[in-house]
């Protein structure tokens, strides 16, 4: 994830200000970011598409004592528990070149590039079998390959990878993959959900329901995007969402919310009348962390809502900026095979973003 690189852009926004403050003690704050015109706030809630499991809210079942089956079977609804062929083969599109790495070792590669190895062993077993049941369901290059070794699929570094903590959580989950009336059932993770799960095709524009990939409660998600504020003047908001502003940005209304309630669609609201956009590129046009969000307009002091047509908030409640909870190193999100494309997830951050960035993902 990139928190650390967005936390320091807004310390050094801070320092600058306090020190046009030293040198012009008559300025403030307020006064600035009056001069410099309207504001968006964005208030948003978790990092990723938000479909299946969250990294972060697994962490925090794992640390209430639930063991991993549990865990998968409350993200993944009305799963069990199977077992792999044996002998199966990953292949892993590595640069330029496709390596066939058994399946075990694959899933020893991927577990501590995608979660600390130091997290609780329910987490990293959970982890495990959600990588090797994506590992064996997932088709992301046709005949010539299953998996990227990247966020376009799951994070893979092969020996680089493997602890011996992840390394026990493989060995103890050996051949175990999640499946849905006999069958493997792709297991999509995101890094944290900001409280509550999304349905698959509320997330991924043109995505079939799957009874398992439904919005769940996520009581335990509590990562460091687990709720988030973005801000940023008019000018930079039309830049980013250049092509859909019609005349002078003006603002951005939600129409359409899913269960979590991530936006599904939402107007781009211009002086020249209203475009059309799906909450994922809305998200990844904005660099949203996740399509989880709410709109408001800052002019100086005053700030308010933008209109909304979607109704009154899911729950959970409408995501507020707060403290953010100590927590371990930050997740990586897993994305859906880059070759169901569709949308996509956020962009330095979020849903709907570019292979590049955790938490985000195509849409299949």
């Amino acid at each position: 994830m990139l928190t650390m690189k967005r936390t320091y852009h807004r310390r050094h926004a801070l320092l600058a200000i306090l020190a046009a403050c030293v040198a012009l003690p008559c300025a403030s704050a307020a006064g600035a970011a009056a001069a410099t015109g309207p504001e968006l706030v964005i208030d948003g809630a978790g990092d990723g598409h938000g479909v299946g499991m969250s990294q972060y809210g697994a962490l925090g079942y794992a640390l209430h004592g639930v063991g991993y089956k549990e865990i998968l079977a409350h993200y993944y609804t009305g799963t069990q528990i199977g077992q792999a062929p044996a002998g199966t083969l990953v292949r892993v599109l590595v640069g330029n070149t496709v390596q066939a790495v058994p399946l075990e070792t694959y899933v020893e590669g991927v577990v501590s590039a995608e979660i600390p190895s130091g997290w609780p062993m329910a987490a990293l077993e959970a982890q495990a079998v959600a990588s090797r049941t994506y590992a064996i369901t997932s088709h992301a290059g046709g005949t010539k390959f299953d998996v990227y070794s990247d966020t376009r699929s799951q994070m893979y570094l092969g020996v680089a990878a493997q602890t011996p903590q992840t390394n026990a959580a493989v060995a103890a989950t050996a051949g175990q993959v999640v499946t849905y009336d006999g069958n493997p059932a792709i297991t999509y993770f995101a890094a944290s959900s900001g409280g509550r799960t999304e349905d698959v095709q509320d997330a991924f524009q043109g995505a079939a329901p799957e009874p398992w990939l439904r919005g769940v409660a996520d009581p335990y998600d509590q990562g460091p995007l687990h709720r988030w504020r973005m801000t940023m003047s008019f000018a930079t908001a039309a830049a980013r969402l250049r092509g859909l502003v019609l005349g002078n940005f003006q603002g951005i209304e939600v129409l359409k919310r899913g269960a979590s309630p991530r936006i599904l669609s939402a107007y781009v609201l211009g002086s020249g009348g209203p475009t059309l956009v799906s909450g994922a590129e809305l998200a990844a046009r904005l660099g949203m962390y996740a399509s989880w969000a709410y709109f408001g307009v800052r002019n100086g002091t005053s700030a308010l809502p933008e209109p909304e047509s979607s109704g009154p908030p899911a729950s959970p409640a409408r995501a507020r900026p707060g403290r953010r909870p100590a927590s371990p190193a930050p997740a990586r999100a897993k994305r859906p095979p880059a070759n169901q494309g569709g949308g996509t997830a956020a962009p330095a951050k979020g849903e709907a973003a570019a292979a590049t960035t955790a938490g985000g993902t195509g849409a299949p």
